[in-house]
This record gives C-alpha cells, sequence and structure tokens, in this order.
C-alpha cells in the first residue's frame, strides 16, 4: 500500500462517496473541483491506502421481509484470544447476523441479527447461537424501529490537513 497524506480534496472525495457510492467519477470530480482524471487516482490511492474499503447498496432489509432487528449480547465461557477468534468465524458463517462487535466489560460480543420474524429469530437463537461452543449466555433486545442509520464516519473537509492522517504500510 502507497502512503497518502488526506487534503481536503480527499476528504471531500471520502465524504460525498460516502454519501453516494454511484456518483459518476466525472459528478465526483466536479464536486471536489478538480478534473476526472487527477480525481480518479485520487479515488484508487484512497480504495488502494484502506480508506475506502468497498461499495454496495444499501438494501431495505423490509423489502425483503426482514421485519425483525435484535441486538443480542453474548457472554463466552473463556476469552483466550483463540475462542474469541472461533467465535468470530462461526458467526461469519451466519447470514442473519449482519454485525459482530467484541466488546469490553460484562458482554464479549454484541451482535446485530435480521429475522423475517419473530418465530425465526427465536429458532435462530435456540438452535444456533445459545448452544453454540463456548456461549454461556445471551441476552437479546428488540429494535422497534430505526431513525437513524449512517455509514462510515463523518468526514469533516474543511479541517487542517495534519500528520495523524498519513498511511503507511
Amino acid at each position: 500500500m502507497r502512503r497518502v497524506k488526506l487534503d481536503r480534496i480527499d476528504r471531500r472525495i471520502l465524504r460525498d462517496l460516502q454519501d453516494n457510492g454511484r456518483m459518476t467519477n466525472v459528478d465526483l470530480a466536479n464536486r471536489a473541483g478538480i478534473s476526472a482524471p487527477p480525481c480518479l487516482r485520487r479515488v484508487r490511492a484512497l480504495e488502494e491506502a484502506g480508506f475506502i474499503r468497498g461499495y454496495h447498496a444499501d438494501v431495505n432489509p423490509e423489502a425483503l421481509g426482514y421485519k425483525v432487528t435484535i441486538f443480542a449480547f453474548v457472554g463466552l465461557n473463556s476469552q483466550a484470544e483463540d475462542d474469541l477468534v472461533a467465535f468470530e468465524e462461526m458467526v461469519e458463517d451466519w447470514p442473519e447476523v449482519r454485525e459482530c462487535h467484541m466488546l469490553s466489560g460484562e458482554t464479549d460480543f454484541l451482535l446485530k441479527v435480521v429475522a423475517k420474524d419473530w418465530d425465526t429469530f427465536q429458532k435462530f437463537l435456540t438452535t444456533r447461537l445459545t448452544p453454540a461452543p463456548n456461549v454461556s449466555h445471551v441476552k437479546t433486545a428488540l429494535s422497534f424501529r430505526t431513525r437513524k442509520q449512517l455509514p462510515g464516519v463523518p468526514v469533516e473537509v474543511d479541517v487542517e490537513d495534519d500528520e495523524d492522517d498519513d498511511v503507511e504500510d
């Protein structure tokens, strides 16, 4: 990976692509105030440096029949690194688990799980998650609605360039 120093234009590109990953390079370049060829070079450099991990469509879960979102707080019997990794790898194979976060404190992992209905989730909970190896306990919280769900992170465009933005591998 190459070294990238983020400037105002790079930050603008990141913010605009995060807001609309389907934006054409010409539109992106116009918004950033540069021409298309250097804009494309900057996008490629941001991808190679790992600032841009990928592109995807924001699919409406309810349109596909996923009407239930549950957050599961999972405690493990062992927090040895091999056991934590084994749990994470197991969760990778479960398509209904959309997010997996390792936490500090009383709960080891927070999972975001989607299901078509409550019965489908209950089946997942009782046949896969709770009896999974090393799982000691699971607490769940049903999400009634989601008001805000933004991808990525806030990208400030008009900030001073500083050394903290350098990336080198």
